[in-house]
């Protein structure tokens, strides 16, 4: 006790926190889904006040262009499970917190199993699918979820689905966006990212978490925090007291078939086959496996580009943009042949 006394000493002579917001946290216990920008700070600062069980969710690998605002990684660990060596050095910066790791991609078969052994979700994810499918599944188990998104210099960040005095619940993320179009907004590979910037809104949601643990100061519940790194200027706005969503389901899996690295390299240059690059230009001449270069935002105007009689791939970095990418085109061209190829070209030597 007195190890921690000595650790949290800074804490817990906060005004109004003390021994029992202390032991609040302790008590506690975090999922934060998304290992990356958002993630690796959130995570860093939970363990750091002494968030008694973490648990951390992805199940990407470590890459060169990660480096840059991926903070708890590093060039030698390149091509490895985040989840491993993010919960390896979290233990060793707090040995006295709890480190669970899932090494799992959220969908809807699973993320009612995952989140039902934690108080609080952190969404530190970078794509619309996630977003929604945690605040529905949020909503239905009547957790708390804190939310957080950044796209070049700027950031937002609000906390979901708090449970008010009278009863009723805050607003979700559907109470702001009931529904969007993920192919007209670019992710940090096609439209950049400042890397500050998730350092900023990733410290901002450990924030919130831990006052919503401890039941300090004024949550972002009913608001929503926008930070423009560029002006370093932030606005507050008000989304209203409790959510006028109706949620009962995340619904069907809308996720489409996937090709192995194995199995691709076994039909690569086959006639019935349409490889498509839909990472950036720049991307592309840096290294490709083949086919065409249709960035994935740019694919919506150019579908006369697209073989429909053939199965077509679709591959980028990771698996996260071939995937966006094919889900798209199956919505908007039912019974097509279309592939991600998972885990992208990451690691295809």
């Amino acid at each position: 006790m007195n190890e921690e006394l000595e650790r949290y000493s800074c804490q817990l002579t906060l005004p109004g926190f003390g021994k029992e917001a202390q032991e609040l946290l302790k008590q506690a216990r975090v999922l934060i889904v998304g290992m990356g920008g958002l993630g690796c700070p959130a995570a860093t600062y939970l363990v750091s006040a002494g968030v008694g069980t973490i648990g951390i969710t992805d199940d990407d690998v470590i890459s060169v262009s990660n480096l840059h605002r991926q903070v708890l990684y590093n060039e030698e660990e390149v091509g490895q499970k985040k989840v491993v060596v993010a919960a390896a050095r979290l233990s060793k910066q707090n040995p006295g917190v709890t480190i669970e790791t899932h090494q799992t991609r959220v969908n809807v078969n699973n993320v009612a199993e995952l989140i039902a052994y934690y108080d609080l979700i952190v969404d530190a994810t970078d794509n619309f699918e996630t977003h929604y499918l945690l605040n529905d599944a949020c909503v239905m188990a009547g957790k708390v979820l804190v939310h957080g998104a950044i796209y070049q210099y700027e950031g937002h960040a609000a906390v979901w689905n708090m449970l008010n005095e009278d009863g009723t619940r805050s607003p979700n993320y559907r109470d702001v966006f009931p529904e969007a179009n993920a192919m007209q907004i670019p992710d940090c590979a096609d439209g950049g990212v400042l890397p500050t910037i998730a350092g900023i809104i990733g410290c901002i949601q450990a924030n919130e978490a831990i006052k919503v643990i401890t039941r300090q100061g004024e949550v972002l519940a009913g608001r929503m925090l926008i930070f423009d790194a560029k002006s370093m200027q932030s606005r507050t706005i008000n989304i209203g007291h409790a959510t006028k969503t109706n949620i009962t389901t995340f619904g069907e899996d809308s996720r489409v078939a996937t090709i192995s690295k194995e199995a691709l390299k076994k039909i690569l240059g086959g006639d019935n086959l349409q490889l498509i690059d839909v990472r950036t230009v720049e991307e592309h001449a840096l290294f490709n496996i083949g086919g065409i270069n249709l960035p994935v935002h740019e694919l919506e105007h150019s579908t006369e580009l697209l073989q429909a009689n053939k199965e077509i791939i679709f591959y980028c970095a990771s698996g996260k943009r071939s995937m966006q990418a094919a889900k798209w085109l199956q919505e908007k061209m039912p019974g097509i042949q279309v592939k991600s190829l998972a885990g992208g070209i990451n690691d295809w030597s």
